[in-house]
């Protein structure tokens, strides 16, 4: 088919910062829709990412391989890396650059979910290097790199990429960028096409407030955070019938928290272990056991917290600057909080009607059951006895009607 050109000189950009996952992959997805109907000259996408999920990531490939317009991955700005799932979609561009100060590679697969056999391990990794083989193929690429990035985890800068046939070429910034990629061929599913991006006017496609959202969601350690909140929440409104703020907000942390956990391989053991936790704190709070209960509790809570994301992949833990604080938080706030709040409600009163019982009183007048006077904390009281008691006695005072109060001898 013979060379053509796009009428339009509108480029549209995009920004993937952080984990390729569904949210990330229905952004790009929707942008290269909108681009594609819009008759843009080309897609640009500006990447920076640790890795993230085969599915999404897959979802991202095909999209590019079937365009109709022109998707230039553009590895930036400086000190961005392109790893894991990253380096598929990089491969899979018409145009793929890279800033200074970039790299790219370390692209070996990373099971999600239960551990596999050697041998199923095996049959991923040759998969993947299968697949990543086939799309540097069908851009013209370093085949045997791109093996390599799988099978071994190769990296390399841009500079070393850009020698060995992995990237096209190194742009220092967008507006260069353009400029060097203006007059470039490249096969789109619908035949060859020339870029026309010198001058050309961008358009900046940013995430819809909801796809904000739910990007923002997916990061584990907001889904740690909101599940610990609702829990909070549900807590105080149980402990409080009729308070409605606490057990509005922790209803809506705990269904967000959940949400998240839909995006991320979650370990139920794991949020098994932060509910037993929190049940070994409240337990130490109601009972005092001063340390077995509030150890274990904090044990399992980082047991759970550990364990929430079962993956082997860094960026899709919980981090431990998360963990620490919430758990020392939670241990203070049951252990020494609520356990006080606790103790307080078990104390013996000292004022009013219950606070008299037990106190031991002066007899002032002979006293029994007709009448009598005792002194009690420096107060004159009318009082009745079952015995008789004459002044100067010790009684107790085991009652009290009224503003009499009922007491009894007590013996020396």
């Amino acid at each position: 088919m013979a060379a053509s050109a796009y009428p339009l000189d509108e480029v549209y950009v995009i920004r993937i910062e952080g984990v390729i996952g569904p949210v990330t992959s229905k952004y790009f997805l929707n942008s290269l829709r909108r681009a594609t109907a819009e008759g843009a000259e080309c897609l640009v996408m500006e990447l920076d990412t640790p890795g993230g999920l085969d599915e999404s990531m897959r979802d991202m490939v095909k999209a590019i391989l079937k365009s109709e317009i022109p998707v230039v991955v553009y590895v930036s700005p400086s000190g961005a890396r392109d790893a894991s799932a990253g380096v598929f979609v990089t491969l899979a561009a018409h145009v793929a650059a890279m800033a200074p100060g970039t790299n790219i590679g370390a692209a070996h697969p990373v099971e999600l979910g239960k551990e596999s056999s050697d041998e199923m391990k095996q049959k991923i990794t040759n998969d993947a290097a299968a697949y990543i083989k086939s799309i540097a193929k069908t851009r013209g690429r370093n085949e045997e790199w791109a093996e390599m990035a799988v099978r071994e985890s190769v990296s390399d800068t841009e500079e070393e990429a850009l020698r060995k046939n992995v990237i096209d070429l190194v742009a220092g910034s967008l507006e260069e960028l353009l400029d060097e990629i203006d007059g470039r061929e490249v096969v789109v599913e619908g035949g060859r096409v020339i870029l026309e991006t010198e001058d050309a006017a961008t358009t900046r496609v940013s995430m819809s407030p909801r796809e904000n959202m739910l990007s923002r969601l997916a990061n584990p350690n907001i889904a740690f955070i909101l599940m610990m909140l609702g829990f909070y929440g549900l807590f105080f409104e149980l402990s409080h019938p009729g308070a409605i703020f606490p057990g509005v907000v922790g209803g809506i942390c705990i269904i967000l928290a959940f949400f998240a956990f839909q995006t991320l391989p979650i370990n139920y053991a794991g949020v098994l272990l932060i509910i037993l936790g929190l049940g070994l704190f409240i337990m130490e709070a109601l009972t005092p056991t001063y340390g077995p209960l509030a150890i274990g509790g904090v044990v399992s809570l980082v047991l759970g917290a550990t364990m929430l994301v079962d993956t082997d992949l860094p960026f899709l833990r919980v981090s431990w600057s998360v963990i620490i604080p919430i758990v020392l938080v939670t241990a203070g706030f049951f252990v020494f909080g609520l356990g006080m709040v606790v103790r307080a409600q078990r104390r013996k009163p000292t004022t009013g009607r219950r606070g008299m019982l037990g106190l031991v009183a002066d007899v002032r007048t002979p006293t029994d059951r007709k009448g009598g006077q005792v002194l009690v904390h420096g107060e004159l009281w009318s009082a009745v006895s079952g015995e008789k008691l004459k002044k100067g006695d010790k009684a107790r005072v085991v009652g009290v009607e009224g503003l009499t109060l009922r007491v009894e001898g007590v013996k020396e």
